[in-house]
């Protein structure tokens, strides 16, 4: 049996393979009124492809625990009962493939309140525009140069967003998701507090490692004491801003170090999985990109915490991938890009590696 194809418990949980979905956006909800942040026909399709594909588990793209908490006006959310029911229909027909149905819960802090990527580039929706509003973060900081500069959350406005995201999480599992993950990577909300880079806070949500970690440990445990027991919770960060790996740059950020002696404090608090990313709260950083070349922070964790993690970065290949688990690096690989161009990677990966993955009984012809 292929490495990639042994399946994975986490929990009461058995993943049926070790291909997993990487969360990616899809801007492709509506903006507005009833339907806003709701998983519509393309959503179904979207996934539903990749599941009737063979991948283990699909992560959900970035979804929004309050209409303030999206990157775009088009981003999913779940702070409704309306989004309850529209994802319950995606969860449905993932689970009738085989395949483990879990979201990704976020909240975009200063990065919030952008158009479509494809739109102006993601440009910046100011609040006089319409489906624009002001974004809110830890420090009164614009991501970059032509940015919204975002309101520094008060403690109250902080409490506010671990509570959304309890209830978010509590809306996942009645929308049927087995797995909820807390997004703290990409500088977004969480990291945002994470990193020295984008906290300047002087009370006891900045300034040191512990009060900067603080409102990520407020998050998860909320989330922790409202998902099941039996079922896990992952933690995405970004485990180096590239900051500090370039002498060149003289910034502070938050670091691979951080990121271990993170992860620790995470198992203590009920995370069972770490995906590990890097970048993205620092514009301009210099990032050594190549096939792989995050899955040495994955790997670091696993080696020095025992936590299970997962591997990001463009792995494109099957024996890429296959490797990755075999040689020990992480649990499992999020496969992100490759999926948009083949959503049956997983089905061709068990071909040439002598596994196997579900394939529908619709599709037998090809076999």
């Amino acid at each position: 049996m292929s490495a990639l194809f042994e399946p994975f418990r986490l929990r009461s949980l058995v993943i049926p393979n070790r291909v997993w979905m990487a969360p990616m956006c899809q801007y492709s909800a509506e903006a507005s009124g009833a339907e806003a942040g709701v998983p519509g026909d393309w959503h179904l399709a979207h996934y539903g492809a990749r599941a009737a594909g063979g991948t283990g588990l699909i992560l959900t793209e970035a979804t929004a625990v309050s209409p303030e908490g999206r990157i775009s006006p088009y981003d999913l959310g779940l702070w409704n009962d309306t989004q309850v029911a529209g994802f319950r229909r995606i969860t449905s027909f993932l689970k009738e493939q085989g395949t483990v149905p879990g979201v990704q819960l976020a909240h975009a802090g200063r990065k919030a309140s952008t158009e479509r990527p494809w739109v102006g580039r993601g440009r910046p929706v100011p609040p006089g525009e319409q489906y624009g509003w002001q974004p809110v973060a830890p420090s009164p900081l614009p991501f970059d140069d032509g940015h919204l500069t975002p309101d520094e959350l008060t403690v109250e406005g902080i409490q506010r967003v671990v509570q959304d995201f309890a209830a978010a999480a509590r809306r996942a599992r009645e929308a049927g998701f087995e797995v909820v993950e807390v997004h703290g990577a990409h500088g977004y909300l969480i990291g945002e507090f994470l990193s020295p880079h984008t906290n300047h806070r002087t009370d006891a949500y900045g300034g040191s490692y512990e009060n900067r970690t603080r409102f990520a440990l407020e998050v998860v445990d909320a989330v922790r004491a409202v998902w099941p027991e039996e079922l896990p919770v992952f933690f995405r960060i970004s485990a180096t801003d590239w900051l500090t790996e370039n002498p060149e740059d003289e910034r502070e950020g938050w670091t691979a170090d951080d990121t271990v002696r993170f992860a620790r404090e995470l198992t203590e608090h009920g995370v069972d999985l770490l995906d590990v990313s890097t970048g993205g709260n620092a514009p301009k950083a210099r990032i050594p990109t190549g096939p792989g070349y995050q899955v040495p922070f994955a790997e670091r964790v696993r080696v020095e915490t025992g936590l299970p993690v997962g591997a990001v970065g463009l792995i494109t290949e099957a024996r890429q991938a296959e490797k990755v688990i075999e040689n020990g690096q992480a649990d499992a690989v999020l496969i992100g890009r490759e999926l948009l161009r083949n959503p049956y990677f997983a089905r061709h990966a068990a071909r040439e590696l002598g596994g196997e993955a579900a394939e529908p009984a619709q599709y037998h012809w090809a076999t």
